[in-house]
């Protein structure tokens, strides 16, 4: 029954992915793959090698995500001595210094929200390579709400960013105390970019393709 279900790709229509005009890419218009009438951008039914461009994106954040929560993102300096704070550290800090609320911002937006990203976007490209999507349409329906939560959350990941730029704004009181910028926020900034971007390329339409179909979604359109 999964396999005759209708969809937009069987019935050979495509939404631009620009303009959003829902187009038709079969027959004579799926010559060069076919352009929307309306903007020009060249359409397909799916987004080429989504799953490829994905995996390399999520394996390139969790590469960064060590580094970032390893190495210091903050120092405090003041006359003779430093005090570099990782990202626990900080959070750690602040919560002890009673900036409780801080510390929850940090630790959600900084720990948990990047891992948590990363994690689901594995498991959906995971079951959407072993063919997992073709089961009851109660579970796809789960991994595309589990999709949209990760948009969602993912607009807050820079929030943290701003958190410590602030409180870095906050000591600058030169000579008596002044803070700079850790080796290890460069590496958080690429893991929320990283993140951003793999959530943007993955096709959460593949969720209710056959498996067939989301393998070769790349092939048929790269």
């Amino acid at each position: 029954m999964n396999a005759a279900m209708p969809t937009a790709a069987r019935a050979g229509l495509a939404s631009c992915r620009v303009c959003g005009l829902l187009c038709r890419v079969a027959g004579a218009q799926a010559v060069g793959r076919g352009h929307c009438p309306r903007c020009g951008v060249p359409l397909a039914s799916r987004f080429p090698y989504s799953v490829q461009r994905t995996w390399a994106l999520v394996i390139a954040a969790a590469m960064c995500y060590v580094p970032a929560n390893l190495l210091p993102v903050l120092t405090m300096n003041e006359p003779g001595a430093s005090d570099p704070n990782t990202i626990m550290g900080g959070v750690i800090s602040l919560y002890t210094t009673g900036s409780w609320h801080l510390a929850l911002i940090v630790l959600v937006a900084s720990i948990i929200i990047p891992l948590g990203k990363l994690l689901a976007l594995g498991y959906l490209l995971v079951v959407v390579q072993r063919g997992a999507a073709m089961g009851n349409s109660g579970g796809r329906r789960d991994r595309t709400r589990l999709f949209r939560t990760i948009e969602f959350i993912g607009r807050w990941s820079m929030l943290d960013v701003f958190v410590v730029t602030f409180g870095a704004a906050l000591v600058q009181a030169e000579p008596v105390m002044w803070a700079q910028v850790g080796p290890g926020m460069p590496y958080f900034g690429a893991v929320v970019i990283l993140t951003m971007f793999a959530a943007m390329s993955f096709d959460p339409r593949l969720i209710w393709d056959p498996r067939a179909q989301g393998d070769n979604a790349g092939r048929a359109h790269g």
